[in-house]
Parts: structure tokens; C-alpha cells; sequence
């Protein structure tokens, strides 16, 4: 396993921990260099995002353990595009496509109950779908989008499957957040960032933010059903989303930032391995549990899951 100290080294100095140096020293140290996940035979996943970047790669490798997978994507066309793409890489044919946009409350709620009605078992759920406006846009119900889509589309599906993952449990719920959210505070007097001029990084970063206390929220209230929640992110990754909302950034780090599988990989190892099994609510990078916060000024208080989770309920109701 990496030395300690220089994979903290590594994380807290950000550009080499993030990029594919960071993955490939830490995957020296993993058994089998990080191919020694379990088959998934028998089980149900379902990924948000799945049809292209991080979500599709992450889809692909569930695929190629055995997992029936289902790919949850906006648009018809790119999802069953990726449902045979993938098809065709894992010789998987247990792929099916489920179509919902995550900025719109009823998009959501007619993909779960579609969800529900096909599927008599869901062991991993990965909320992996997100966006950031490049300005203030609205979403179908009014919302501010990027928090739309990032927060409220990701509580409601999530909520709306949880008594689905219990009855299947052992299950899990992983939530992909970003490293950006380490700058910024859960705003709870100011989801939708109305009161200040409109800046999409730390929108985007805010929603981040919220994802992981959220994430602890369903660690908590999960903690006795056999459901397990982890938040995790993917570290800088080459994926379409990059290039389009960060074109400066990703001609910057070009080479050096991580291929799609790359970012993917902690993903997969949560929703296979046995270790994630045994805690809940723990924010990853690399397959090692990582701080939620490295400065006091993005600490809130202790009841700032319960907060979030009563204003959730409210805006979705």
C-alpha cells in the first residue's frame, strides 16, 4: 500500500493526488492493482449519467462483473448507444436503459416508478448524473438547475428507491461529489445561490458540498437496514463534461488529467468490494476514506443533514 504520509502528501497538495499520477501510485498498492473486485452476478445496479464520461465507464464495469445494469440517462439516442456499446465490450446482455432528466421532478418520479415496476431488486445505486450551468438557468419546476439536478433530482430518485434497497439489502448508495466541494460551505439559508452574483465552479462546488452531507444524512438514517451510503470523488478526469464546462482547464491539464475508467474505479470498488460494506457514510478518493472538510470555514453544525433533508422534503413536495 502507498506510504501514508505521501498519499496524504499527495491529496493535500491537489494537482498530483487528482491527476493520473495520484491513481497509478496509489493503484500499486491495491491487491490484484485494483482488478480484484468480486463478480456481480444476481445483482441490480443502477447509474444516473450512464451514457458517457465517469457514469458510462462505471456502468461498463459493473457490466463486465456480471451486474445487470441500468443506464439512467436524458436522452434516448446516447443511452441505448451506450447500453450496446457496452453490450458489446462486456458480452453482458443484462443492460437496459431507463430514461429520466434529473432537472425535472417529474422526469424523476416517472423513472422511478418505472424502476419499480420492472425491477424486483436494486443492490447499488450510484447518483452519479450532474451538471453546472454555465449562467443562471431554471429548471421545468423553477429551481436554479445545477442545484436541480445535482441536489433535489438526486434526493427525489434517491428517496423515491429507498424502500426498494432496503428490501434488497445488503445495498448501497454511492453519490459522486467533486474535490471542488473542500472550498465551500453548505449554504443552508441559500440552496439555490439567489444571493449573490451567479459564478458556476462554486455553484457546482456548493452542490457538491451538499451531496456529501447528504450522504451522511442517509448513512444515518440508513444505518440499522443494511443500506450503506458513501460519497466519493473521482479526482480530474477526460470527460465530455470537463471539455465543455472547463475548456481552459482541460487544455491546461491535457495528458495528466485521468481517463473515464480511471475515475470510475472508486466507484466500482464501493458498490462491489466487501470493505465499503462495513461503514456508511464516508466521503472517498482512490478506494481510502478521505476528511470532509480540510478548512474550519466550510464546517457547519451537527443538525445540518436534518436541515437539509427537511428542505429537500419541502421544495419536492
Amino acid at each position: 500500500m502507498l506510504n501514508s504520509v505521501l498519499d496524504r502528501a499527495l491529496d493535500l497538495t491537489v494537482a498530483p493526488g487528482y491527476t493520473r499520477v495520484g491513481y497509478e501510485l496509489r493503484r500499486r498498492g491495491w491487491p490484484g492493482r485494483g482488478a480484484d473486485l468480486p463478480q456481480m452476478e444476481g445483482r441490480v445496479v443502477l447509474v444516473t449519467g450512464a451514457s458517457g464520461g465517469i457514469g458510462r465507464a462505471a456502468a461498463e464495469r459493473f457490466a463486465a462483473l456480471g451486474a445487470r445494469v441500468l443506464l439512467l440517462g436524458r436522452s434516448a439516442e446516447r443511452a441505448e448507444a451506450a447500453r450496446a456499446a457496452i453490450v458489446a465490450a462486456t458480452g453482458n446482455a443484462d443492460v437496459a436503459v431507463v430514461l429520466a432528466d434529473l432537472g425535472d421532478l417529474d422526469s424523476v418520479r416517472a423513472a422511478v416508478r418505472t424502476v419499480l415496476a420492472q425491477e424486483r431488486a436494486l443492490h447499488v445505486l450510484v447518483n452519479n448524473a450532474g451538471v453546472m450551468a454555465p449562467t443562471r438557468e431554471r429548471s421545468p419546476d423553477g429551481f436554479e438547475l445545477t442545484f436541480a439536478t445535482n441536489v433535489l433530482g438526486t434526493y427525489v430518485l434517491t428517496e423515491g428507491l429507498r424502500e426498494l434497497l432496503v428490501h434488497s439489502a445488503p445495498a448501497r448508495i454511492i453519490t459522486v461529489s467533486s474535490g471542488g466541494m473542500y472550498g465551500q460551505k453548505l449554504r443552508l439559508d441559500d440552496l439555490q445561490s439567489e444571493q449573490e452574483a451567479y459564478a458556476p465552479v462554486a455553484v457546482y462546488a456548493r452542490t457538491k458540498r451538499a451531496q456529501v452531507v447528504l450522504t451522511q444524512a442517509w448513512g444515518a438514517a440508513l444505518a440499522a437496514t443494511g443500506v450503506v451510503a458513501h460519497a466519493m470523488h473521482p479526482g480530474w478526469a477526460d470527460t465530455p463534461g470537463v471539455e465543455t464546462s472547463l475548456p481552459r482547464f482541460h487544455r491546461l491539464l491535457g495528458p495528466a488529467l485521468r481517463t473515464p475508467e480511471q475515475g470510475a474505479d472508486t466507484i466500482v470498488w464501493l458498490g462491489a468490494a466487501a470493505e465499503p460494506a462495513r461503514s456508511t457514510g464516508v466521503f472517498w478518493h482512490d478506494r481510502t476514506p478521505r476528511p470532509v472538510h480540510l478548512l474550519p470555514s466550510t464546517r457547519g453544525g451537527a443538525d445540518d443533514g436534518e436541515r437539509l433533508v427537511a428542505a429537500l422534503d419541502a421544495l419536492s413536495a
